[in-house]
């Protein structure tokens, strides 16, 4: 399967009786190698019915599992060996099986079997009371630990994983669209609760040895060393636990003042740089960007998108912008490849009607930013939409009456929701190589190209690409 091609992808999906989804996967040339890539967000950001990506899903784990099963661990088993055989026997042995299993068990997760009450509410569609998500909560800890091989500690992505699983089989259970974190928090709060009392677990005893855990002392006075107890071996577990209410308090008042019609701009700045560490490992844990978007609604507006780009760059996107618009705009709007394309027409027809330098300027840059794609041979659909309906998930820009001075109109969309308005084309093609950024999103191939000679202009890499 890794070395299939998109045809054969897709006469894959048509014999599993999946053809619906074949004209999408034909349009992000998802090959074998990238198939068995996907992850939970990708395939819902390919497949929008719960049913066809559940189907997908179990296919393509049904697969990793032959190909990795028992060949894949003898073969680890017996490299282990030669290098160490003094120290992989008896319970070293079963710890080396529960450490490999703990790191194939994400590609084979699914939902534990629910106690028929808690299966009869589910079915009702009901959100259930508090006593019942103790039961589920319970359950999806005890299923955890049996794919953990016993371990009371799993790492960020392995609690994802899970709450993911729920609230696609339940999209119910996602209230007010808070539930990701809330599920979350409660498991990882379970399992503290499970490891707190345990005196004979050799790894919950040496975690509690390593972060300062004493016996006999009581729970208040021990609530620090609790805190740190909660702490994972794994350096992917988030901050934003540890930092307890101090934390709730800056992102509550980030959405309190979000609804303001006069904000205070400069605390802002400040809390959002607290806040630095907590979003960034949201993010890399691919954390739904809806709830990274309710907890830190400050990043739809342009200056703190920007912001947070130099944050992570210490680079000015927006002045670099303006400065490649500049330069590049009359080579680009004479290359003889873009002489047919509407854009090129459309803009000739409307430079007619102007003699303001300013304006004619300001067409001629906005021309330049959406003929990009056509100079570079990439996919225009990825880049922007003009006059027509936003259709791709990534980063793209929506852009309304572009050459009308009164009416033109610029958006920011991701999976296919307006994140932004933006004021022209500068700040656009600014908020879009930004947003691949800032959200982590990895560039659509057929953009590659156009995105790959922004960022070598804006990052001044030493031999940055070139028009053709």
């Amino acid at each position: 399967m890794e070395n299939w091609s998109v045809e054969q992808v897709c006469n894959w999906l048509k014999q599993r009786n999946l053809g619906e989804l074949v004209p999408k996967f034909r349009e992000e040339e998802v090959s074998g190698a990238a198939l068995l890539a996907l992850n939970d967000r990708m395939v819902q950001q390919l497949v929008k019915k719960i049913g066809h990506q559940a189907v997908l899903m179990d296919l393509i784990r049904k697969y990793q599992q032959q190909k990795s099963g028992l060949d894949s661990l003898t073969y680890c088993c017996e490299t282990a060996s030669q290098k160490l055989p003094e120290v992989i026997s008896g319970k070293n042995l079963k710890s080396f099986f529960a450490r490999y299993k703990m790191l194939q068990w994400t590609s084979s997760y699914s939902l534990p079997d629910f106690p028929y009450d808690v299966k009869c509410i589910l079915a009702e569609r009901k959100c259930p009371d508090h006593s019942m998500r103790i039961r589920i909560i319970e359950f999806l800890q005890a299923d955890m630990t049996k794919y953990l091989e016993g371990s009371l500690y799993p790492n960020s992505q392995q609690y994802n994983i899970v709450v993911n699983a729920l609230l696609q089989a339940y999209p119910f259970l996602d209230e007010d669209g808070n539930g990701f974190l809330l599920w979350k928090r409660a498991l990882k709060d379970r399992f503290k609760y499970v490891r707190r009392p345990i005196e004979d677990d050799e790894q919950v005893l040496r975690n509690k040895c390593k972060f300062g855990h004493r016996r006999g002392q009581t729970r208040k006075s021990s609530f620090a060393e609790n805190k740190l107890d909660d702490v994972q071996v794994q350096v992917e577990e988030e901050t934003v636990y540890l930092k307890g209410s101090t934390m709730d308090l800056h992102i509550k008042w980030l959405k309190q003042e979000y609804m303001k019609t006069q904000k205070n701009w400069k605390e802002v700045d400040n809390r959002m740089n607290v806040t630095t560490e907590i979003r960034r490992k949201m993010i890399s844990n691919k954390a739904p960007l809806k709830d990274i978007l309710r907890l830190f609604p400050f990043l739809r507006c342009p200056y703190q998108l920007f912001r947070e780009f130099q944050l992570l760059t210490h680079m000015d996107i927006y002045k670099k912008t303006v400065r490649i618009l500049e330069i590049y705009s009359e080579n680009i709007l004479s290359l003889y490849v873009v002489r047919n394309n509407p854009i090129n027409i459309m803009l000739q027809e409307n430079l007619k009607q102007h003699t303001e330098e300013d304006i004619l300027k300001y067409m001629k840059m906005t021309a330049a930013c959406l003929l990009l794609p056509d100079v570079f041979g990439d996919d225009s659909s990825l880049f922007a939409a003009v006059n027509e309906e936003v259709k791709a998930a990534t980063p793209v820009l929506e852009v309304k009456n572009p050459f009308n001075v009164n009416s033109c109109e610029f958006a920011l969309y991701i999976e296919k929701e307006e994140l932004a308005q933006l004021d022209d084309c500068t700040m656009a093609l600014a908020a879009l190589v930004a947003a691949f950024h800032v959200f982590d999103i990895p560039c659509p191939k057929r953009i590659h190209r156009t995105l790959n000679f922004l960022e070598s202009l804006v990052f001044e890499v030493r031999k940055p690409a070139s028009l053709p």
